[in-house]
């Protein structure tokens, strides 16, 4: 073959993989809780897209950098069985509150409304990049909602709903099922809405799919050093819509109940794709870095993660094959 051949030859390969490179946007935006880890999972993210090549972060919707000053929050009531312990301790919170109040002064509230005001005119604006006529625009192949919380002010939900449906993708990390509680086509979408967490665990993780791309090739079983395992509201979450990725046999606080308990899942929603894990409060579970601070999960189980969540990206992008139906026999 001669030089002009294989030079014919690189080109249409290197053109062939940026036609088949994906548009993401990474939405990071949150007016519930927000997570520490969620700097990890922007670079996480743009990480795998530059390695994969599998999908370019367009642009990432992110929280604006307005500071709100919150106001003091009441410790509760002291229960009316506590012992002399717990109520020398509320003793000292309400001491705490008293002090924090009288700083809580009508200049420092009305600061406060002030930096609200501002941060909801630049959420909104961000979160203007998501509107249906935008992704359009820009050829967006898929969303990303890593970590969001809250009801955010999306220009045009049902737009966006609409936009999934007519055959682009959704990805959603942790809690990206505690977002738009209150929208209930969302959490149709999704399958999924947040309920309530305890204290972080080890996980046991079962596969729903071990062939699944978002199985990230871990196997029929998956055992996390430590995690935050949410559990979901009764309801939102049909198994007879999804399938199931990877589920706990049990609640995460109560290993000898036997049940099942949904961890990650993909779906369609009209044409288009939804993948979605509950995995990803931790830092340590998106970074592979070594030299992490307070590392619990060692780096294999971070890109264990890493491996999860790109099988996932690519599926719902179109990129690999993968079963998509209901798997509600799996047990």
């Amino acid at each position: 073959m001669n030089k002009v051949i294989l030079l014919a030859v690189a080109v249409l390969s290197v053109a062939s993989q940026a036609a088949d490179t994906k548009r993401v946007v990474v939405c990071t935006v949150t007016t519930g809780f927000r997570h520490s880890s969620i700097a990890e999972a922007e670079k996480t993210l743009e990480k795998l897209g530059k390695e994969s090549g599998a999908f370019e972060i367009v642009e990432f919707v992110r929280q604006p950098d307005v500071q709100v000053p919150k106001a003091p929050r009441k410790p509760k009531d002291l229960a009316s069985d506590a012992d002399d312990n717990a109520r020398k301790r509320h003793e000292d919170e309400m001491k705490r509150y008293d002090a924090e109040m009288a700083k809580w002064t009508p200049e420092v509230q009305k600061a406060a409304r002030d930096a609200q005001a501002q941060f909801d005119t630049a959420v909104k604006a961000s979160l203007a990049k998501l509107s249906p006529e935008n992704l359009r625009a820009q050829k967006i192949d898929g969303v990303i909602f890593a970590n969001t919380t809250g009801d955010l002010p999306l220009p045009d939900k049902e737009g966006f709903i609409q936009w999934i449906e007519d055959g682009h993708a959704f990805m959603g990390m942790h809690s990206a099922s505690d977002t738009f509680h209150h929208f209930p086509a969302y959490g149709g979408m999704l399958q999924g809405e947040f309920k309530s967490h305890g204290r972080q665990v080890p996980a046991d993780l079962i596969a729903g799919d071990a062939a699944h791309p978002a199985n990230g090739g871990i196997g029929a079983k998956w055992d996390i050093a430590q995690e935050e395992m949410y559990e979901m509201k009764d309801g939102s979450h049909d198994r007879a819509k999804v399938r199931a990725l990877w589920f706990l046999r049990h609640p995460p606080l109560d290993p000898a109940k036997k049940e099942y308990a949904a961890v990650s899942w993909c779906r369609m929603a009209g044409t288009g794709r939804v993948f979605y894990t509950s995995l990803g409060h931790r830092e340590d579970l998106w970074s592979d870095d070594p030299a992490m601070p307070n590392r619990v999960n060692p780096p294999a189980i971070a890109k264990q993660y890493q491996a999860h969540i790109l099988g996932g990206i690519q599926w719902a992008l179109g990129l690999v094959k993968g079963e998509v139906m209901p798997n509600p026999e799996v047990k």
